[in-house]
C-alpha cells in the first residue's frame, strides 16, 4: 500500500509505527509505504523498524490542504526523499497552501483520479485509484490514460473497527480545527473507505484493472530508501571545521597552547602537558575535533559579545575543554577522569551543555545559523496527556468547562453514557503525538543538507526545526549541541556591570578566572555559612547543608 497514515499525521491518523509494521506483516506485505500528511515525522522510525522486521520500506508524503489531498509523492531513493522534503518545507516555512500539481524528479507523483492534470502525464506521474473508484472508472466516459492508473488505496482506519475508529478520527479533527464534532464538514475528514487491505484483498479489489497492479509493482520495485541506524550509523555532523582533519588538529593544538598560559601560567606542570597530549590523541582518533572547534567557536563569539556562559556536565572532565575555555573546571586539580567524558569505546560525540543567559541564547543560536550551513533545531513531540486531553475531548463534544471538571472528579460508575464516551476517547487517544515543539536547546550542524533526513517547519522565532526528535536524530548519527538558558547567568552579567560602574578605576573582572574566586576570602566565607541563594547548583537546601558541614 502506497498511501498509509500513522498517528504522526497529527490529529488525523490513528496507527503507531509499531502497529503499521505489525499489520503489514500480518497482511502479507514484503514492501510497505508510509506517507503521512504534510510531515515526515515518522519516516526515519518507520525505516528503522521496517528494516529490522525484514520489510522493504517505501517513504513519501501525502500533500494536502487541510484534509483535501492534492497528490502523493513517493521517493524513488534518498535523493528523491530530499527533494520532497525541500518542496514541503518551502510551503510550510511560508505558510502557503500546497498547489494541485508538482514537478519534481527522483520521485513518483500520484494524483487523485478526480484531480488528474489536464495534460499528458510525465513518466513519473500516475493516477491513483481508490477501491470505490474501480467500477466508476470502468464505466466513465471521462478521458484519461489507462496506462497511468495505479492502485493507491488510502489507509487511515481498520475495517474491523471502522465506526469506532472513525469517531476517534472525528474527535481528533475537531480538536485540530478547534470546533465541535457536530460542526465538522465532510471536507474536514477522511473517508470511511480508507481502511487497511491485506495483500490478498488488494489484489482482489483491483482484479478488473490489472494495469493498476502492474504500476503498483513497478513503483514498489523501483523505489528504495536506506539509512544506517544506531551502531551502524556514522556521524552525520559537520566532519571538519577547517578543510581537513590535520588542519583541525593543528587548530585545536594551537588553542591548547594559548590556553596553557592563561590557565596555568608560563610554566605549566608536566602532568598538565601529559594530560593534554593524552586527550588530543583520543579526541583525534574518535573524530571529535570538529565538535570541540564548533563549541569553541560558539563560546568565543559569546565571550567577544560579553555574554556570560557556563560549560557544565561531563565536559568538565576534559583539560582540552578547559584550555579552550569551554568549561572553567580544572580536571587536573580536581582529579577528574577524562574517560568519563570520552573513551575509545564511545561512539557518540561528547556532550557539552552550555548555559547562556535567557537574554543572550537567541543571539548565540542566530550566530550558529549564520556561521554554518545545514543548521537546524531539534523538535520534540508533544503528546496528548490524559487530564488535558479530557478537556479537549469534552470541548469537541460541546461540554462546558465546569462539567468537564466534574467528570474528572467523579468515579466512572457514577457517570452517564455521554460522559463515559469522553473518558473512553481520552484513554484511546492518550499518548498520541499532538504536534511538534522545540527541544530545550538542541542544535544540529549536519555534514550535508538537513533535508536529506527530514522536512523542516518554521516556528515563530524564525529558526527551522526538524520533524523528528533527539532520539531519532542520534539513531541516524545526528548529534546535538546543547545551547541552554539559565536565568542566573544573566544576573552574573548584571552584577559585573554594576561593579564596573561603582568601581570604574578597578581592572575589569574576568568571570572565567576561577582560581581567583577560589582564593577570595569573602567567597569562602559565604560558602562556609551557606550564603548561596541564587548560586546555580548550590542554592538548594541539600547543597547548602553540605556547605555548612
Amino acid at each position: 500500500m502506497l498511501n498509509t497514515h500513522s498517528n504522526f499525521s497529527f490529529k488525523y491518523g490513528l496507527r503507531s509505527i509499531e502497529e503499521l509494521i505489525m499489520l503489514s506483516q500480518k497482511g502479507g506485505y514484503s514492501t510497505f509505504a508510509i506517507t503521512d500528511i504534510n510531515t515526515t515525522a515518522g519516516v526515519l522510525e518507520f525505516i528503522r523498524q521496517a528494516q529490522l522486521a525484514g520489510i522493504k520500506p517505501i517513504v513519501g508524503i501525502d500533500f494536502r490542504v487541510g484534509a483535501e489531498q492534492q497528490f502523493v509523492g513517493i521517493a524513488k531513493n534518498n535523493v528523491g526523499f530530499q527533494k520532497l522534503n525541500e518542496y514541503l518545507s518551502f510551503y510550510l516555512h511560508n505558510s502557503l497552501d500546497i498547489p494541485p500539481q508538482i514537478e519534481i524528479d527522483e520521485s513518483f507523483i500520484i494524483y487523485p483520479f478526480d484531480k488528474q492534470p489536464d495534460r499528458k502525464l510525465r513518466k513519473y506521474e500516475f493516477i491513483g485509484v481508490q477501491p470505490d473508484e474501480v467500477n466508476k472508472i470502468r464505466f466513465t466516459r471521462k478521458s484519461f490514460d489507462k496506462e497511468k492508473l495505479i492502485a493507491c488505496p488510502t489507509y487511515s482506519f481498520l475495517h474491523k473497527f471502522i465506526d469506532e475508529e472513525f469517531e476517534m478520527h472525528q474527535v481528533l479533527r475537531a480538536i485540530d480545527l478547534n470546533t465541535l464534532v457536530s460542526k465538522l464538514e465532510d471536507s474536514d475528514l477522511g473517508e470511511k473507505i480508507n481502511v487497511f487491505l491485506t495483500k490478498k484483498q488488494l489484489l482482489s479489489v483491483y482484479e478488473e484493472l490489472p494495469q493498476c497492479i502492474e504500476n503498483l509493482k513497478f513503483i514498489t520495485e523501483h523505489a528504495s530508501i536506506h539509512f544506517d541506524f544506531n551502531e551502524n550509523a556514522v556521524s552525520q555532523n559537520l566532519q571538519h571545521w577547517m578543510e581537513t582533519e590535520e588542519e583541525d588538529y593543528q587548530k585545536v593544538l594551537e588553542l591548547c597552547l594559548a590556553g596553557l598560559s592563561y590557565r596555568y601560567g608560563e610554566n605549566p606542570p608536566f602532568s598538565v602537558k601529559r594530560r593534554v597530549i593524552k586527550e588530543m590523541q583520543v579526541i583525534r582518533s574518535q573524530g571529535f575535533l570538529s565538535y570541540f572547534l564548533i563549541t569553541w567557536d560558539m563560546v568565543s563569539y559569546a565571550h567577544n559579545k560579553g555574554y556570560f556562559y557556563i560549560g557544565r556536565g561531563s565536559g568538565a572532565n576534559s583539560i582540552v575543554a578547559y584550555l579552550l575555555r569551554i568549561t572553567d573546571v580544572d580536571p587536573v586539580e580536581l582529579d577528574l577522569y577524562f574517560e568519563r567524558f570520552i573513551n575509545l569505546f564511545r561512539q557518540n560525540p561528547p556532550d557539552f551543555d552550555i548555559d547562556f543567559s535567557w537574554m543572550d541564547r537567541e543571539d548565540v543560536t542566530r550566530y550558529l545559523f549564520e556561521r554554518y550551513e545545514n543548521v537546524v533545531l531539534i523538535a520534540t513531540y508533544i503528546t496528548f496527556q490524559y487530564k488535558s486531553l479530557i478537556r479537549e475531548v469534552g470541548k469537541a463534544f460541546g461540554v462546558p468547562a465546569y462539567e468537564i471538571d466534574r467528570i474528572q472528579k467523579t468515579p466512572d460508575k457514577d457517570l452517564d453514557h455521554h460522559h463515559k464516551v469522553i473518558l473512553k476517547y481520552g484513554h484511546k487517544i492518550q499518548g498520541f503525538p499532538s504536534h511538534l515543539s522545540i527541544h530545550a536547546g538542541g542544535v544540529i550542524i549536519a555534514n550535508k543538507p538537513i533535508h536529506s533526513f527530514t522536512a523542516t517547519s518554521l516556528p515563530p522565532k524564525g529558526f527551522p526545526i526538524t520533524h523528528f526528535d533527539m532520539v531519532i536524530a542520534e539513531d541516524v548519527g545526528l548529534y546535538k549541541f546543547d545551547i541552554l538558558a539559565q536565568r542566573g547567568s544573566g544576573k552574573i552579567k548584571d552584577t559585573i556591570t554594576i561593579v564596573e560602574q561603582n568601581q570604574p578605576d578597578e581592572p575589569p573582572i574576568d568571570i572565567h578566572d576561577i582560581k581567583r574566586f577560589k582564593q577570595d576570602e569573602l567567597v569562602k566565607q559565604n560558602l562556609r555559612v551557606a550564603n548561596a541563594i541564587g548560586c546555580f547548583y548550590i542554592e538548594s537546601p541539600a547543597m547548602r547543608m553540605v556547605c555548612c558541614e
